[in-house]
């Protein structure tokens, strides 16, 4: 196994902005993003670290990026730790598979979501309103069922706490409507490639969330892509709709801590060795069936 990586402080440099799971180095024009093994679900940090998370989610978000660059151009300009600027490439070792050095955007403040079947916050939605943020839907759906077409729901982004679902409407009122359109139109051609191609691995690619920022009038995809930490993944020959999916992602995580007497609110409860070791397990599994080979 290699190395667990928690945070960067071994670093010289200090990360301008930590995330739940990345840390960020600012490089004037450049980026890097360090993908450490920390774990979060519902917007909790976890004190355990899982096993090669990091390094899955970062290889999956590159083999995406390079998957989908014909589509919408993305920010990454590397993986390899020995083209990074000094004194990064000094730290092979630790950053190497875990970290990307990406272009400097201006990110729109929106997580841009797309729904291809019914389910999480989408399906506490339908209950409650018979629509997913103010998306009317057919009467009488079922949690996992199929949508008749994939959905754009955007959420605003928070620094802190939840973000809110918003309708179209409302995000176009945030950002203007040419924007706002080209994020729908980019987000759905991204959903409809990547959930194609999944589909032949064996895999429903269920739910995804994208972040966009423009880079001289030109927008860009950035942060991760289609990995289990930003997207809903189910074993297709297993799908039955009215019912939790088998999954390869976060949701096995997620539906341990639903049978805590846990109020969701840090601090975030330590993880026992068995839900550790099966959440690695569904984090590696997935990069080999998308990728189509194991994690180096």
């Amino acid at each position: 196994m290699g190395i667990l990586l928690g945070n960067t402080d071994f670093m010289k440099n200090k990360p301008f902005k930590t995330g739940k799971v990345r840390d960020m180095f600012d490089l004037g024009d450049k980026l890097l993003i360090v993908v450490t093994d920390r774990i979060s679900a519902f917007d909790c940090v976890f004190p355990n670290l899982i096993p090669e998370k990091g390094k899955v989610l970062n290889s999956i978000s590159a083999f995406w990026f390079d998957f989908t660059k014909d589509i919408v151009p993305n920010h990454m300009i590397t993986t390899d730790v020995s083209e990074y600027p000094s004194p990064f490439n000094e730290y092979a070792e630790e950053l190497q598979g875990r970290s990307m050095l990406v272009k400097k955007l201006d990110i729109i403040p929106a997580e841009c979501i797309v729904r291809g079947y019914l389910e999480g916050s989408g399906l506490k939605d339908y209950k409650k309103t018979g629509k997913i943020c103010g998306i009317e839907l057919p009467e009488g759906m079922k949690q996992a069922d199929r949508l008749q077409e994939p959905v754009f729901t955007p959420s605003t982004k928070a620094e802190e706490g939840h973000d809110q679902n918003v309708t179209f409407e409302e995000l176009c009122r945030e950002i203007g409507d040419e924007l706002a359109n080209k994020l729908k139109s980019a987000s759905l051609a991204l959903y409809k490639a990547v959930s194609e191609y999944a589909l032949e691995k064996g895999l429903i690619l269920a739910d995804t969330k994208f972040e966009f920022g423009m880079l001289d009038g030109e927008l860009v995809v950035a942060d991760e892509m289609f990995t289990p930490d930003s997207s809903r993944f189910w074993d297709a020959s297993d799908f039955e709709p009215g019912r939790a999916q088998k999954s390869f992602d976060k949701q096995y995580l997620r539906e341990y801590l639903e049978t805590l007497d846990w109020d969701k609110t840090p601090p975030a409860p330590r993880l026992p060795v068995d839900v550790i070791e099966k959440t690695k397990e569904k984090y590696l599994e997935a990069y080999k069936i998308l990728t189509g080979k194991d994690l180096e």
